[in-house]
């Protein structure tokens, strides 16, 4: 299944909605799509996850490589709406110590301005509510 890669922008802040895997065929895309936007100027952005199905090692090394290239910038690159799969998997990578993770895109948003109030995504309370659920 391939990548898809939707566009928007939130109060100066592009957001790339993913849908399908993010794997070693399609993460040159996402590099790519994050390269246009910072040549743009815009150098914040944010991944929206929720319907990314996969997320392989390649497709982990060219989120790195985004946060990288535009921290270097001066910018940032956050995620959003991280499912449970994915979530483990910067859990077990410990890529949640780099990432900045937020379960509701107003709240991703409103973490690049200082003076508003933000709520973190705590990742942790997510996977033990996850634990408890029962299986259907």
């Amino acid at each position: 299944m391939s990548l898809d890669i939707h566009e928007s922008s939130r109060e100066g802040i592009d957001i790339l909605s993913l849908k399908g895997r993010l794997t070693v065929g399609e993460a040159s895309q996402v590099r790519e799509k994050v390269s246009a936007v910072a040549a743009t100027g815009n150098v914040n952005v944010l991944l929206n996850l929720e319907h990314v199905e996969y997320i392989d090692s390649t497709g982990l090394g060219a989120m790195v490589i985004c946060f990288t290239s535009l921290k270097k910038a001066g910018g940032a690159l956050k995620l959003v709406n991280p499912n449970k799969r994915n979530v483990e998997l910067l859990l077990l990578t410990k890529l949640h110590t780099i990432f900045e993770v937020f379960a509701d895109e107003q709240d991703a948003v409103n973490s690049f301005f200082p003076d508003r109030e933000i709520k973190h995504f705590d990742i942790l309370k997510f996977v033990q509510a996850e634990k408890d659920e029962p299986i259907a």
